[in-house]
């Protein structure tokens, strides 16, 4: 049977990397990379420092896959995101009949954690499902851009006795500040979607490219730091080629 790990690698410090995730790393015959262009090529440049820090000269089979993109017109979301995984699936399974032999391990190396947003691990039970390959997975967690964010900004997730929420750009967008929670952690934003908050009763506390030597981080109140936030994203993205950025609203109680 062949045997997939998808890693936790962290927010974008090599550092990051667990014990756990490095022996499994050292554990893997085939590491698959996949390739987002040239604007994003520091992505992949991470995860090959991942893989010799971890690996120690200890030589890796690299694959090197098309990052299948979701397509950008369309009249329905969740249909959209489930036809663009249907079909990394399809690409996943002939690539790993080609690539990975029978009771080999391949690695994917997941940024942040692979339970936290990133559809590596759905797209892998659907495969399993379909059990036209003999296939099995492990789950190794890594140090999620929230749980760095926070860190980077001294703060805790929660406030005493509450709720936290994590959600995604679009959903603050189209839902405006959850009612549910003070505290919510915003990810997967494309627009500098805190701009759809009318109320400007918020803190914020943000950071890009966690752990990078690109990082920004910014906090303080929504309307102050607001603008010098969308101008400090556009800066990490030029030196980078791509921008990962992460924050937490808190509604203020004055």
């Amino acid at each position: 049977m062949r045997k997939i790990l998808l890693i936790g690698v962290g927010a974008g410090d090599v550092r990051h990397v667990t014990f756990q995730a490095a022996e499994a790393i050292c554990a893997a015959d085939v590491v698959f990379l996949p390739d987002k262009g040239v604007e994003k090529a520091g992505l992949r440049e991470h995860r090959l420092a991942v893989l010799a820090a971890c690996r120690k000269g200890k030589p890796a089979r690299l694959v090197t896959f098309a990052a299948r993109g979701r397509a950008k017109a369309f009249s329905d979301y969740r249909a959209n995101v489930e036809d663009w995984h249907a079909a990394i699936a399809r690409d996943y399974e002939e690539m790993f009949a080609r690539e990975l032999g029978e009771g080999e391990a391949g690695a994917f190396l997941i940024w942040g954690d692979p339970t936290l947003y990133d559809a590596t691990l759905r797209i892998l039970d659907s495969i399993c499902a379909r059990k036209a390959l003999a296939l099995d997975y492990e789950v190794i967690p890594g140090i999620s851009s929230a749980q760095a964010l926070c860190a980077r900004h001294k703060i805790a997730l929660n406030e005493i006795g509450e709720p936290a929420l994590i959600t995604t750009g679009r959903r603050l967008r189209e839902g405006g500040f959850p009612a549910c929670a003070d505290s919510v952690v915003v990810m997967l934003d494309g627009e500098a979607s805190f701009d759809a908050l009318a109320d400007d009763g918020f803190d914020i506390y943000w950071s890009a490219n966690l752990g990078r030597p690109e990082e920004a981080s910014l906090k303080g109140p929504l309307g102050a730091v607001g603008d010098a936030i969308k101008a400090a994203r556009a800066v990490a993205r030029e030196k980078a080629g791509f921008v990962m950025d992460v924050y937490l609203l808190r509604r203020r109680k004055d």
